[in-house]
């Protein structure tokens, strides 16, 4: 088990069932990630992400919250908001990495297509954006990552302990993933 911060930079939040997871809850290893669609260094995390669960396998729990900048993002929450539309319709993973391998392209009509992709309801998916159904949703993975002392995505916590950078991060997993190597 990785070692609690001893420098308050610690996750202070629990995992919340509305909280977007993947990978079983009794894994040893928890992996709470804040970011944003726009965002070039997220985009970095998740195309490094499926080699590290390939590696651990079912010894990792990666859990999402929002946290878009909308301020220099101008599509990220309204990205957010899809993923969340497609969230409703069992298929948030998906969208997400989709949005990730398309972050150039987040207006709205590109939104649509990958829902359609997704062969989501797209009437559903579509009053959802309009309606705005998710607006709240986010706002309060925002609020959540503000308690716990985010200031930009993405930002990482690794059973508790905050990393930097996907660098710091990986550095860590690789610790992780050669210690299990060894003792198998």
């Amino acid at each position: 088990m990785l070692a609690e911060p001893s420098d308050g930079t610690g996750v202070m939040l629990p995992i919340y069932a509305e909280d977007h997871v993947k990978g079983p809850e009794w894994a040893p290893y928890t992996l709470l990630v804040y970011g944003d669609y726009e965002c070039s260094a997220c985009r970095q995390l998740f195309a490094i992400l499926p080699s590290l669960e390939t590696t651990l396998r079912e010894r990792l729990r990666i859990v999402y919250r929002h946290y878009p900048l909308s301020g220099i993002h101008p599509q990220a929450q309204h990205a957010a908001e899809a993923a969340e539309a497609a969230g409703a319709q069992g298929r948030f993973w998906e969208m997400h990495y989709l949005l990730f391998q398309n972050q150039n392209a987040l207006k709205q009509k590109n939104l649509l297509s990958y829902a359609k992709a997704l062969r989501l309801n797209i009437d559903r998916f579509r009053n959802d954006l309009k309606s705005r159904a998710y607006r709240e949703r986010v706002r309060e993975d925002f609020r959540r990552g503000v308690a716990n002392n985010v200031f930009q995505p993405p930002a990482l916590f690794l059973n508790g302990v905050r990393h930097h950078d996907v660098t710091t991060l990986r550095k860590a997993l690789t610790r992780v993933t050669n210690s299990h190597a060894s003792a198998g």
